[in-house]
C-alpha cells in the first residue's frame, strides 16, 4: 500500500516556494509519509533539465532522487527515498460555444522522453518558458488529442474540477458537463480531481461522475504544503499499475481530504467585503454582494448544488472511502492556542516526527497513548477530535481558506490541565453558517441551432431600407461607422436578386480587403441558405477583380518589387530608398502628381523595362492593364450590370477610373462609405472622391446612415468632437444606439514598456485572470464588466508596426495569446524574399524574379550566376548543366525535387517548417514569423497569394505556430478598418506618434486626424487610450467631463525570459 500526491508544482510556477526542488520534494515526502509524488512542471525547460540532473530511473515509468542530492532527515521510522512521477498541469484559455473557457489539466507521463516530445510541440502553441504551469489558447479537448498522440499511455486528469475560475466545472468559466468539454474524447478520461473545497459525499451528488476515480491531490505550492491532499492504492508501485488503477479502480482504496470547509473556495462570498453566503443567500441577494452591490464569487457548494441531481447524503455503491484530515501543524497550533507558523509550533511538530514517525502516520494510525506519552493531552486529544470529525469549521469563500476550529481556547485551558483525556465531553462536527439547500431554477431554452438564418432584408431601419430599395442609377450612401455599412450592402446585393429579380452573375461588389470579401461572401450564403445564387455573385478587391479580367498573369509581390528596386537604383546610380523608389513610381502609375518629384524618367522607364523582362506586372499594373482592356471595348468574364463598391472615401484616381470604365454599361452602381474614414492619402485616395462622382452623375442619390450600432454614448461623445475639427467644429450626425457605458479612459505611462505591461495586466483583469492568483489579486479592479471577455473580444491599436514590438513582448511573457494584423517590415528582409520566392516559382515556373530572389537571397549564387540560369530558364525551361555546378545551385536542384513534389499536397506551415530544417533557417526569427502566417492557410496558393496581394488587413500573424480561436488582437490602426471589437485599447497617443510625424515633412493633420477617429470608433463598449509620454494635440479635443484618468503604475522591466511579477 502506498500513499501518492500527484499535483504539485516546481519553483517555476507563479508564487511557489524556491524550495519547490527535486531535494526538497523528496525531503518532505518523508517528512509526510507520501510514497509517490508527482515533479510538477514538466512542460517548462529548466526544470526538465534539472529533473534530469537529480532524478535517476527507478523502473516501472517512475523515477527517484539520486542518492547525492537527497537530504540528511531524522524523521522516525521513514521509509525508503519516495519515487517520483512526471506530472504537470497546464492552463487552457479559450473560446468554446460563445463562452470564454479557463480549465486546468494534469497530465502524467512515464518518462523524461515523452515529455520533451510533448513540451515541444506545446512550445509551438504558446509560451511554456515564463511559467512551469503554462497558459495556452487551446482547447482542453484538443490538449488531451496532442497528449495522446504524443505519448499513448499519458494520464490526463482535469484537475480541481470544481474550482471557480479554472476548472472544468467552474461556476465563471466551466462547462455543465465533461462531454462539452472533451466531446468524442471523453472516454479516455478516467480520472478527476476533486479540489480542496470538495470531498467525496459531494462529489457523490452528480450520477454523472460514478465512472471516474475521484482523486485528490495537494497542487502544492511549497513541499511544505505535500500531502494537504493525497490517494492511497494497494498495489504495486509502477507506472502502468497507478494507470490501471485510475481506469478501473482496482487497486485504488480511497482519498486523504481537507475538509472542504477549509478550501478557500467552499462557500459564495466577496473577500473584500468580507461577505461569506450559502447559496440560498447568494440567490437572495441576485448574485451580488449586499454591502457593496459588487459580483460575488460563487462557490464549490453553490456550483455542485446546481449540477446535482441526487440528494445530500447519497452513496453510490462503488464509492471509496475517504479521509478528512487537518495538517499536523494545524493541529498542534488549534489545540494549544498557538498559530501554524509560530517557532513553538514548528518545534513541537520537528520534535513529534522524531519521535513518532512520518505525519501520516501520526495523524492516521498512532496509537493515542503513544501521541499523549509525547505530546500531551491538548494535541492528543485534538488528533482524535480530527480523526473523528468533532471539529468546527468556519468556511472558505472567494480565495479566503476556511478556518478549523478544534478545540475553544477554554478547552485549551482545560486539557492543559488534565493527565488524562477522559472526563471531557466530545465536541461535534460544526459547521458556523450552515448552507441550505439552492433551489434549482429552470433552465434557459437551449438555442435552436438548426433554425434558419434571419433574412438580411429585415431589421433595417428607415435610411438603410431607403438605400437598399433606391431606384437611381447612381446611388451614394455616406456611412458613419457603426452605421451597418456591411449590413446595407449585403441587403442591396439580397434585394437586387430577390425582388428585382437580376441575375446573380450580373453583380460585381469591389471591396478593398480580402477579409471583406470573405466576409460578404460569408454572409450572402447565410442568407440564401447556400443556394448557387449567393456563388455566383463576383466579390473582390479592385485587384482580384482585375485579375479576373486579365487572366493568368504572373504577379510583382512586395517583396520582389524591392529586389527589382534595388536593381534599378544600382544601374541608374539613383540615390534613393528602394521603397521610396517603388512609392514614387506606383505615385506616378496612379495619376498622383507630386511637385519636384526626385523619380527620372530614365530610371522609371528602366523600372518598366525589368517588368517586362520578368513577365511581371506590379500592383498598379494590374488595375492599368484591366482599365486599357475594358477601354478597348473587350468582351470580360465578370459582368458589372450592377456594380456596388465599398469603402469607396478610399478609392485613388486610377481606381475611380476603373469604376468608371466598370459602369460604363450598368445600370446602377451602388457605393458606399463615410468621407471621415479616408486613410489613405498617401495612396492618392481622398474624400472629394464623393463630390467628383456628385460632378460627374448629376443623377447621383445621396443617402446618409446616422444611427451608429456598434459604439456607446460615451465613446460616440468622444469620439465626434474629435472629427468635428476637420469640418469647422461641425460634428457628423450620429446617434449611438448602444445603452449607456462606462466612460472612455485616458491613461498616462512613463513609457512604452509601463504602457505596454498595463495593458498586459489590464487584459488579465478583463478575462477573468489567466490563473487563481490573477482571480483573487484583480478582484478589486477600477472597472467592472457586466460580463468577463474573451480575447478575442480584446483589440490593441497602435500608428506604427514598431509599437508593437514591446506589446508582443508583454503578452507573450504572460501566455496571452494574440493575433497581430498587418504587412510587416520582415516580409521584405532578403532571406524571407528568397524563401517566399522558392515557393513562388514551384508554383509558378513563369515567375522567374521569385527564381532570382531565391538564387541571391538563400542560395548564395551571384547577381551575375542567378541571371544565368534564370535567362537559360526562360529560353529552354531547364536549368542549366555546369560541372561543377555553382555553390548553392546543387542545394537547390535538390530542394527544387524534394519540395515539387508535396508543395500541393502538404499544408503551408509543414512546408516552410521542412524548409526551414533543410536550409539550416530554423532559429531565423523572421522565418518563424512567416511560419506563424502560415498557420492560417490550409493550401500554398493562397497563402502566396495574400502575401503578393493582401492588403493591411488581410495578413494575419499568431503568436505561436497554431491557429488562435481565441486571441487578442493586435493591428495598425490602418488594419483596423472596417472591424469592431468590445474592448479596444489605442496606445502611442503622444506627440509624434498621433499625429505621426517624419523629421523631412509635416503631418496631414486632418488625415491623422480621420486615423484617430477610426481607431476611436472600432470600440464597442470599452475604449481606453494611453499615452507614454507627451500627450497627443488630439487629446485636447475630447470633452474632459466625458473621460476618466488614470496613472500606469511602474514597474522594471524584466528580462526577456523572467516572469513578469504584474499581479
Amino acid at each position: 500500500m502506498f500513499i501518492a500526491d500527484l499535483h504539485t508544482h516546481s519553483k517555476y510556477s507563479r508564487a511557489t516556494s524556491r524550495e519547490c526542488i527535486p531535494e526538497y520534494l523528496d525531503l518532505w515526502a518523508r517528512r509526510k509519509g507520501i510514497d509517490l509524488i508527482g515533479t510538477g512542471d514538466f512542460t517548462h525547460p529548466a526544470w526538465r533539465q534539472e529533473l534530469k540532473e537529480k532524478l535517476t530511473p527507478a523502473g516501472q515509468g517512475l523515477y527517484q532522487l539520486k542518492k547525492e542530492f537527497v537530504l540528511p532527515d531524522d524523521t522516525a521510522g521513514a521509509g525508503a527515498s519516495p519515487h517520483f512521477i512526471l506530472s504537470g498541469e497546464i492552463s487552457c484559455i479559450y473560446k468554446k460555444n460563445g463562452r470564454v473557457r479557463k480549465v486546468h489539466n494534469v497530465i502524467l507521463l512515464p518518462c523524461l522522453e515523452a515529455a520533451e516530445i510533448l513540451s515541444k510541440k506545446l512550445e509551438r502553441i504558446g509560451n511554456i518558458h515564463s511559467d512551469g504551469r503554462p497558459i495556452l489558447g487551446l482547447d482542453s479537448r484538443d490538449l488531451l488529442e496532442i497528449a495522446l498522440e504524443t505519448c499513448p499511455q499519458a494520464i490526463f486528469i482535469p484537475a480541481h474540477i470544481w474550482t471557480p475560475h479554472f476548472s472544468l466545472f467552474g461556476a465563471f468559466s466551466g462547462f455543465n458537463t465533461i462531454e462539452e468539454c472533451y466531446e468524442d474524447l471523453t472516454p479516455y478520461i478516467h480520472a478527476l480531481e476533486t479540489g480542496l473545497s470538495s470531498d467525496p459525499p459531494m462529489n457523490w451528488r452528480l450520477s454523472a461522475l460514478d465512472r471516474f476515480t475521484l482523486i485528490s491531490n495537494s497542487d502544492a505550492h511549497s513541499p511544505q504544503k505535500l500531502g494537504r491532499e493525497a490517494n492511497i492504492f494497494d498495489l504495486p508501485l509502477s507506472y502502468d499499475g497507478l494507470a490501471q488503477a485510475l481506469r478501473d479502480k482496482e487497486g485504488f482504496m480511497g482519498t486523504i481530504e481537507f475538509f472542504p470547509e477549509e478550501g478557500k473556495y467552499h462557500l459564495d462570498g466577496h473577500r473584500k467585503c468580507s461577505v461569506c453566503l450559502s447559496p440560498s443567500q447568494t440567490a437572495s441577494q441576485n448574485g451580488r454582494c449586499p454591502v457593496c452591490g459588487g459580483k460575488l464569487t460563487i462557490g464549490v457548494l453553490h456550483r455542485v448544488e446546481e449540477l446535482a441531481d441526487r440528494e445530500e447524503g447519497f452513496v453510490p455503491e462503488n464509492s471509496r472511502p475517504y479521509e478528512s484530515l487537518v495538517p499536523l501543524p494545524e493541529v498542534i497550533a488549534a489545540s494549544t492556542g498557538l498559530t501554524p507558523i509560530s517557532k513553538k509550533v514548528n518545534t513541537w511538530y520537528g520534535a513529534m516526527l522524531q519521535t513518532l514517525g512520518p505525519e501520516f502516520y501520526i495523524l492516521r494510525q498512532a496509537p493515542l497513548e503513544e501521541i499523549q506519552r509525547f505530546a500531551g493531552p491538548c494535541i492528543t486529544e485534538g488528533v482524535r477530535r480530527v480523526r473523528a470529525g468533532e471539529i468546527t469549521a468556519l468556511p472558505g469563500y472567494d480565495g479566503e481558506f476556511g478556518k478549523i476550529q478544534i478545540l475553544s481556547p477554554e478547552e485549551v485551558e482545560a486539557f492543559s490541565g488534565q493527565t488524562s483525556l477522559f472526563g471531557v465531553p466530545a465536541a461535534k462536527k460544526k459547521i458556523i453558517s450552515k448552507p441550505s439547500p439552492l433551489k434549482k431554477e429552470k433552465s434557459a431554452p437551449k438555442e435552436n441551432k438548426d433554425a434558419k438564418a434571419p433574412s438580411l432584408l429585415f431589421g433595417l431601419n428607415d435610411q438603410q431600407q431607403a438605400a437598399v430599395n433606391s431606384t437611381s442609377p447612381v446611388t451614394a450612401v455616406i456611412a458613419g461607422p457603426g452605421t451597418g455599412k456591411t449590413k446595407t450592402l449585403i441587403a442591396r446585393i439580397a434585394h437586387l436578386i430577390q425582388e428585382e429579380k437580376v441575375p446573380a452573375s450580373r453583380i460585381t461588389a469591389v471591396t478593398f480587403t480580402n477579409k471583406a470579401a470573405q466576409e460578404m461572401r460569408q454572409r450572402l450564403d447565410v442568407h440564401f441558405q447556400g443556394r448557387r445564387a449567393a456563388k455566383n455573385v463576383t466579390i473582390g478587391t479592385f485587384h482580384s477583380v482585375c485579375l479576373e479580367l486579365l487572366g493568368d498573369v504572373n504577379i510583382l509581390g512586395d517583396a520582389d518589387a524591392l529586389t527589382l528596386a534595388h536593381q534599378v537604383l544600382q544601374e541608374c546610380g539613383l540615390k534613393l530608398s528602394a521603397r521610396k523608389f517603388l512609392s514614387l513610381v506606383s505615385q506616378r502609375k496612379n495619376g498622383v502628381c507630386t511637385e519636384h518629384s526626385p523619380l527620372t524618367d530614365s530610371a522609371y522607364e528602366a523600372y518598366e523595362e525589368k517588368l517586362a523582362q520578368y513577365q511581371v506586372l506590379d500592383y498598379d499594373d494590374i488595375l492599368l492593364c484591366a482599365l486599357a482592356l475594358l477601354r478597348q471595348g473587350k468582351e470580360t468574364r465578370t459582368s458589372f450590370t450592377h456594380l456596388l463598391v465599398d469603402e469607396f472615401q478610399d478609392t485613388n484616381p486610377l481606381q475611380f477610373q476603373l469604376i468608371n470604365a466598370f459602369s460604363q454599361q450598368s445600370k446602377s452602381l451602388f457605393v458606399i462609405g463615410d468621407p471621415d474614414q479616408s486613410i489613405y492619402g498617401f495612396r492618392g485616395a481622398g474624400a472629394q472622391c464623393f463630390e467628383r462622382l456628385a460632378q460627374e452623375r448629376p443623377d447621383l442619390e445621396t443617402i446618409y446612415l446616422s444611427e451608429n450600432y456598434r459604439s456607446t454614448p460615451q465613446i460616440l461623445s468622444c469620439a465626434l468632437p474629435v472629427i468635428a475639427n476637420n469640418h469647422e467644429g461641425v460634428s457628423p450626425h450620429l446617434t449611438a444606439q448602444r445603452p449607456a457605458g462606462a466612460k472612455v479612459s485616458f491613461v498616462r505611462a512613463g513609457d512604452e514598456f509601463q504602457e505596454a505591461l498595463f495593458i498586459a495586466k489590464e487584459i488579465n483583469r478583463m478575462v477573468g485572470g489567466i490563473d487563481m492568483l490573477d482571480s483573487q489579486s484583480l478582484a478589486g479592479g477600477k472597472r467592472e464588466f457586466s460580463r468577463p471577455m474573451a480575447f478575442c473580444d480584446i483589440a490593441v491599436l497602435y500608428r506604427t508596426h514598431r509599437q508593437a514590438q514591446l506589446l508582443e513582448k508583454c503578452l507573450s511573457i504572460e501566455g496571452i495569446p494574440y493575433v497581430l494584423t498587418g504587412r510587416e517590415d520582415f516580409l521584405c528582409e532578403p532571406l524571407i524574399r528568397g524563401s517566399v520566392g522558392f515557393f513562388r516559382f514551384l508554383m509558378n515556373s513563369g515567375d522567374l524574379l521569385s527564381l532570382y530572389a531565391c538564387l541571391t537571397e538563400v542560395m548564395g549564387l551571384s547577381q551575375k550566376q542567378a541571371e544565368e540560369v534564370t535567362d537559360k530558364f526562360k529560353k529552354t525551361g531547364s536549368f542549366p548543366q555546369q560541372t561543377p555546378p555553382p555553390a548553392g545551385m546543387e542545394k537547390f536542384l535538390s530542394l527544387y525535387e524534394k519540395f515539387s513534389q508535396k508543395a500541393n499536397r502538404e499544408k503551408p506551415q509543414k512546408l516552410l517548417e521542412a524548409w526551414a530544417q533543410d536550409t539550416g533557417l530554423a532559429e531565423d526569427p523572421s522565418l518563424e514569423k512567416l511560419i506563424n502566417i502560415s498557420v492560417f492557410y490550409k493550401e500554398l496558393a493562397p497563402f502566396l497569394r495574400a502575401l503578393a496581394l493582401g492588403g493591411e488587413g488581410d495578413v494575419h500573424r499568431s503568436a505561436a505556430r497554431r491557429y488562435f480561436s481565441d486571441a487578442v488582437s493586435l493591428a495598425t490602426l490602418h488594419g483596423a478598418k472596417g472591424l469592431e471589437f468590445p474592448v479596444v485599447f489605442l496606445c502611442g497617443v503622444k506627440r509624434g506618434v498621433l499625429p505621426f510625424q517624419l523629421p523631412d515633412r509635416e503631418s496631414d493633420l486632418s488625415e491623422e486626424r480621420r486615423l484617430f477617429y477610426v481607431g476611436m470608433t472600432r470600440a464597442q463598449e470599452e475604449l481606453i487610450l494611453l499615452s507614454p509620454g507627451t500627450p497627443s494635440l488630439f487629446l485636447d479635443e475630447l470633452p474632459a467631463q466625458e473621460l476618466s484618468f488614470e496613472q500606469a503604475r511602474e514597474w522594471k522591466e524584466p528580462s526577456s525570459g523572467k516572469q513578469l511579477s504584474l499581479f
